[in-house]
C-alpha cells in the first residue's frame, strides 16, 4: 500500500508548523491533465461569459468576507508584514473585478475582404476562443495576488487551469481555489497541484498544455520553457536587479520614503525591488546619511504584528545566502552603513552598502533580500551605462526635477518600465508588467494575460 507524501508548511517567521498538505504524485498530475483536457475538448468555447461573470462576482463577495483570514495566512506562510498582506488581499479582489470588466473586451473584428478581386464577394470576421488548458507555476512572494493573476484570467477567458503554487506558500492558493469552487466553478475548470519537481515537470511539459504561465527564478523559467511541448505558448516573469538613477536636483525629502519602501518592502523579496542606486556625487553623502536615518527606525520582526515593517526571508537558507553575498561585498571593499548582519535564523537586518565592487554578487545578481547598494557618479551617462550593464531588464527609476533629464534618462535606461520620481517596485494590476532580455517573456497584467489566454479564429463567408 502506497503512502501519500505530505508537504509540511511552516511559518516564515519562526518555522512553526502551520499544517501538512498532501503532495500530488505523477498519477494525480495525469488525472488532473486528463480532466482539464476533457473539459476543454467537450466545451471548446468555455462556460458562457455570463456564467463566468456570475462566478467571479460571487468570488469577490467570498474573498471580501474572508479578507482578514487571507491576510493572516499570507503573513504566516509568506512572512509579508500584515499591513502589506492586507493590501495584497485588496489587490487580489480588485484583480477579480478587473477580469470581469475585461471579459466584455474579448471580441474579434471584421476583416475587410474586398481590397482585392480575390476577396470580393466574401465577409470575414474573427472571434476570440479560449486557448485551451492553462498550467501556471507561481512564486512565494505574493502568494494570493500572483495566483489571482494566473488563475482568474484563465477562468475569465474560459480556459481550464491547473495551478502549482510555490512549495513554501501553498495555503493561500489552496484557500483561493476552494473559494473559487464555492463560488460555483466546477472543480475540473480549476485545480490546484501541490507536487514535487519531477511531477511539476510532467505537468508543465505535457503536450495537452496550451499555455504555460510561470513566475519565479530566471534559471527555472528558461529551463522549463526549453522543455515545453511543441505548440505550447508561454509567459515568463523573472526578476531583475532594479536600478535607480538619482540626479543632483532630486527632491530627497520626497524621494527617501519611496526608496525605503521600494528597497525593504517584503524584506526586498520582490522582483522589481530597489537594488542598485546610482547617485550624483554632489549629494551622495547627504543621501546616505538621510537614508540611514530612515532605515535604522524600521521595525523588523513578526509579520503578524501590525506594527512590523520588515519581516523574515522565506527560508533560513535565504538568510545564509544574503549574509554570504553581503560579507563578500564588504570583504571586497564595500562600506556597510547599516545592517550587514542576521538578526535571527530567519531575519536579516535592513542593509545599506556603499560602493560594492561592480563584479560583486550584490551588484550583478538579484539580491532578493533587504539590501540597497549605493554607487556615486559624476556623469549621468556613466550611471546609465552601469545600470544597463546586466543581462536583466525589468523596472527602473529616475529621480530628478528636470523634465528633460527625466525623459532622456527614461529613454536611455534598458527597462520595460521606468518610474519617474517613484520607486522601481510600483505596480498597479492593469498596467503591462514585463521583463526584457533574461527578465522574462511576454507581458503580465490581467488584461494582457487574458489576451494571451485567447486565440483568434477567422470566419470567411462566401456570399
Amino acid at each position: 500500500m502506497s503512502t501519500i507524501k505530505t508537504l509540511t508548511v511552516v511559518q516564515a517567521y519562526d518555522g512553526a508548523t502551520i499544517e501538512g498538505v498532501p503532495l500530488n504524485d505523477q498519477a494525480a498530475v495525469e488525472a488532473m491533465l486528463t480532466r482539464a483536457s476533457d473539459i476543454h475538448r467537450n466545451n471548446k468555447q468555455g462556460l458562457p461569459a455570463y456564467q463566468r461573470i456570475e462566478i467571479l462576482r460571487r468570488l469577490i463577495v467570498l474573498m471580501q468576507s474572508h479578507a482578514d483570514e487571507l491576510a493572516i495566512l499570507i503573513a504566516r506562510e509568506g512572512g509579508k508584514p500584515l499591513t502589506d498582506a492586507q493590501i495584497e488581499v485588496t489587490r487580489a479582489i480588485n484583480g477579480v473585478e478587473l477580469a470581469i470588466e475585461e471579459i466584455g473586451q474579448l471580441k474579434g473584428k471584421q476583416i475587410p475582404m474586398e481590397l482585392s478581386a480575390a476577396g470580393a464577394g466574401r465577409l470575414a470576421f474573427t472571434v476570440k476562443e479560449p486557448i485551451g488548458v492553462v498550467v501556471a507555476v507561481s512564486a512565494f512572494n505574493h502568494p494570493l495576488n500572483l495566483i489571482v493573476h494566473q488563475v482568474v484570467p484563465a477562468i475569465a477567458t474560459g480556459c481550464p487551469v491547473i495551478i502549482k503554487p510555490a512549495a513554501h506558500t501553498p495555503l493561500s492558493c489552496l484557500r483561493l481555489v476552494a473559494l473559487i469552487h464555492q463560488a460555483g466553478l466546477p472543480s475540473e475548470w480549476c485545480q490546484a497541484c501541490v507536487c514535487d519537481r519531477s511531477s511539476a515537470e510532467k505537468l508543465v511539459t505535457d503536450p495537452r498544455v496550451a499555455f504555460f504561465s510561470f513566475i519565479g527564478s530566471t534559471r527555472v523559467g528558461w529551463s522549463l520553457r526549453s522543455q515545453l511541448a511543441p505548440g505550447t505558448r508561454c509567459a515568463l516573469e523573472h526578476g531583475g536587479a532594479a536600478p535607480v538613477i538619482v540626479a543632483a536636483d532630486a527632491d530627497l525629502k520626497r524621494m527617501l520614503p519611496s526608496l525605503v519602501k521600494g528597497g525593504y518592502y517584503h524584506a526586498g523579496q520582490v522582483c522589481v525591488s530597489v537594488q542598485r542606486v546610482f547617485v550624483d556625487n554632489a549629494i551622495k553623502e547627504e543621501l546616505i546619511t538621510a537614508l540611514k536615518k530612515q532605515v535604522e527606525v524600521l521595525k523588523v520582526g513578526d509579520p503578524t504584528d501590525a506594527t512590523t515593517e520588515v519581516g523574515p526571508l522565506i527560508h533560513p537558507a535565504e538568510v545564509d545566502r544574503v549574509e554570504q553575498w553581503v560579507n563578500e561585498a564588504i570583504e571586497s571593499g564595500a562600506k556597510c552603513v547599516i545592517g550587514g548582519k542576521r538578526i535571527s535564523e530567519r531575519l536579516y537586518a535592513p542593509t545599506i552598502l556603499v560602493e560594492p565592487a561592480m563584479n560583486a554578487k550584490v551588484s550583478t545578481q538579484e539580491i532578493f533580500g533587504p539590501v540597497i547598494c549605493i554607487y556615486g557618479y559624476d556623469d549621468i551617462q556613466e550611471a546609465i551605462n552601469q545600470a544597463n550593464a546586466l543581462p536583466v531588464a525589468f523596472q527602473a527609476a529616475v529621480f530628478t526635477q528636470d523634465i528633460d533629464r527625466a525623459i532622456h534618462t527614461a529613454q536611455a535606461l534598458d527597462a520595460a518600465a521606468v518610474m519617474v520620481n517613484d520607486h522601481t517596485a510600483f505596480r498597479v494590476d492593469w498596467m503591462p508588467f514585463a521583463g526584457h532580455r533574461t527578465s522574462g517573456l511576454g507581458i503580465g497584467g490581467i488584461p494582457f494575460t487574458m489576451e494571451d489566454m485567447t486565440q483568434d479564429k477567422l470566419f470567411v463567408i462566401r456570399t
